[in-house]
């Protein structure tokens, strides 16, 4: 390069399941010349189910009217922003002005960067949560934030320590990020949790930001962080159709809020694209309509899926908490297991990894990657179906 990179991108590096797909797709090279099978990837959350056929009709249809291939409003149409507040006050409970306080996203993960970039200068204190996505930090990074990590742990449900929070020093803080149902570890809020949290960023004017795409999944009561008293406040809610509608690679998500966030977060949105394709926003719309039966008959195939995702756990040595929701079953390791690399100078969720990967041909993500609480812990995704998931047990079963 003639130039160097800004010195903002020192601080990240490249997404960890890009290099590591990179590295699967160069042992898929040598597997296949040995005559082997592709690995099977449990990593990455990616819904491998189709969207909903009527879904799958809209945007076919769309695509040949004339008018649905031009730039398109940097708002969103009318028709998603009523759609998402309708599916809100249906299914969580909570009134959203359509016109006012629902932003459309290209993705929620879109909206992470956003978030970033409208509120946070450099400096200011953001508390990301200790296992969590790792993109909140990376977002953090680049826009010059001091990143202050606060635990999830088991022992408390993993769930905030809001005793903790509160004896922490919060001055500087600007924003929280929380995320429930959670990732990596599947646990559930609940609304005296969502309550208790909305409190705390009342007293200490610190804006929350709980990211809620795992909502729909293996969960029968979805709840909003924005149902709380108070919630419009200090919080912004993002949500999306990647998760509940099998829609990931569509890119539709949504932040929701009080209208003078919604209004400056678009101020950042609107120079940095065109809108998004309006055949995905009408297909969207028909998505979001679907009724519960959708929901009921996505989960009663990921129910099957989690059933045999245990029984790879239990092959592995790995404890799991059963009453969990989103698309993981996350699982603690003990130096004593028996798949564990002899590398003792990476964590034992990394060891595992390395050894399941390389000698069986099967991934499954290290817990590192979220957090220093997640060094011996291991997660793998319910996006793979039952037979794969069963298929991936026996193979270890013969190590």
């Amino acid at each position: 390069m003639i130039i160097k990179p800004a010195k903002r991108t020192e601080s990240v590096k490249e997404y960890f399941f890009s290099v590591k797909n990179r590295e699967m797709a160069a042992l898929n090279v040598k597997r296949a010349a040995e005559g082997k099978d592709p690995i099977i990837n449990l990593g990455i959350g990616a819904p491998d189910g189709m969207p909903p056929a009527a879904a799958i009709e809209t945007l076919r249809e769309t695509a040949l009217l004339k008018d649905s291939h031009k730039y398109q409003s940097y708002q969103g149409l009318p028709a998603l922003k009523e759609a998402f507040a309708e599916w809100y006050k249906k299914y969580y409970g909570v009134e959203l002005d359509p016109v006012s306080e629902i932003q459309p996203l290209m993705g929620s993960k879109e909206g992470i960067l956003l978030s970033f970039l409208t509120f946070i200068n450099p400096g200011d204190k953001v508390l990301i949560p200790d296992p969590g996505y790792p993109t909140y930090t990376s977002s953090a990074q680049i826009v010059g934030a001091e990143v202050i990590k606060y635990d999830l742990k088991h022992e408390n449900g993993w769930h905030p320590d809001l005793e903790a929070l509160e004896k922490m020093d919060l001055s500087g803080v600007k924003m929280m990020w929380t995320n429930y149902p959670n990732m990596p570890t599947g646990a559930k809020a609940t609304p005296e949790l969502y309550q208790k949290l909305v409190d705390f960023a009342n007293r200490h004017n610190i804006l929350i930001i709980n990211d809620n795409p795992y909502s729909f999944i293996l969960n029968d009561n979805p709840i909003s962080m924005l149902a709380a008293k108070g919630a419009k406040k200090c919080c912004l809610e993002m949500n999306s159709l990647s998760k509940a509608h099998n829609m990931s690679g569509w890119r539709v998500g949504m932040v929701a809020g009080d209208a003078d966030y919604i209004k400056e977060i678009l101020k950042v949105k609107s120079q940095m694209d065109s809108g998004m394709f309006k055949p995905i926003q009408l297909a969207a719309v028909t998505a979001l309509n679907q009724g519960e039966e959708w929901y009921t008959q996505l989960n009663a195939e990921y129910r099957r899926r989690k059933v045999e995702a245990f029984k790879l756990f239990d092959t592995l040595g790995a404890t799991y908490d059963t009453d969990t929701a989103g698309l993981f079953v996350w699982g603690h390791l003990t130096p004593d297991n028996k798949f564990l690399s002899s590398d003792t100078s990476k964590t034992l969720g990394e060891r595992l990894s390395d050894k399941i990967l390389y000698e069986a041909g099967v991934f499954i993500t290290p817990g590192f990657i979220f957090g220093r609480n997640g060094e011996n812990y291991i997660r793998t995704s319910l996006c793979a179906t039952a037979e794969t998931l069963e298929k991936a047990r026996k193979i270890i079963e013969s190590l």
